[in-house]
């Protein structure tokens, strides 16, 4: 199968989010490049979105195992941590490069997400982050991602409205507090707190961001 160039990957991707063009942004850019060239392979061998998306499910499970080991294990939790957000990124690509985006694929990225989203806060309880915390977060998020599916449903236009607390943040926060409770293990504890504490702050701030300009333009 003919592999989407960089450019033309790139210009799909910016009929797909309203117009913006990602080339604007160094940083939209530099992640889409690397994204393009890791979805390359996945492209080539002809595997279908579902199942690379599915993949980042089994990822973000594997955060989990390798947090309830405790001690060094985290430093490669943090690591795949940030590889499950990578992978989430890669069955959208496989998707667009390949022109097999569906409207179940769609469903299917959300609904692994939520389950992913939960695996993160399930592996700082793990390692010793407050029951309470993990699930206010959870619930925080939950509740941002069920009112910006419920926009949608009453005719809100345009969804892609940007928080501080969307997917990539998420990730990179369990990530950053993994990876000091693996450098710091006879503290693991303290930094898996302080990761739920984080999670639940920005999840907070990122629901009324949402609901903000949700209220606006459905006014």
């Amino acid at each position: 199968m003919a592999v989407l160039s960089r450019a033309a990957y790139l210009d799909r991707w910016q009929e797909l989010h309203a117009g913006y063009d990602p080339r604007s942004s160094p940083l939209v850019l530099g992640w889409l490049t690397v994204v393009h060239a890791v979805a390359r392979p996945f492209v080539a061998l002809r595997v279908p979105p579902d199942v690379v998306t599915l993949l980042g499910l089994v990822v973000s499970g594997a955060v989990v195992q390798l947090s309830a080991l405790g001690g060094r294990w985290l430093l490669l939790a943090a690591v795949v941590a940030g590889l499950s957000g990578l992978v989430d990124s890669i069955d959208g690509a496989v998707a667009v490069m390949t022109g097999r985006a569906t409207r179940f694929g769609a469903v299917l990225d959300s609904v692994v997400d939520r389950f992913s989203d939960v695996l993160y806060l399930v592996a700082l309880w793990f390692v010793g982050a407050p029951p309470w915390a993990c699930v206010l977060a959870g619930v925080l998020v939950m509740t941002q991602e069920y009112a910006r599916a419920r926009s949608a449903a009453v005719g809100m236009d345009d969804i892609g409205v940007l928080t501080i607390g969307e997917r990539p943040t998420r990730v990179v926060v369990v990530a950053m507090f993994l990876l000091a409770a693996g450098i710091y293990p006879v503290s693991a504890a303290f930094w898996a707190s302080w990761g739920a504490y984080v999670s639940c702050g920005v999840a907070a701030v990122s629901l009324v961001q949402l609901l903000v300009v949700v209220r606006r333009r459905l006014a």
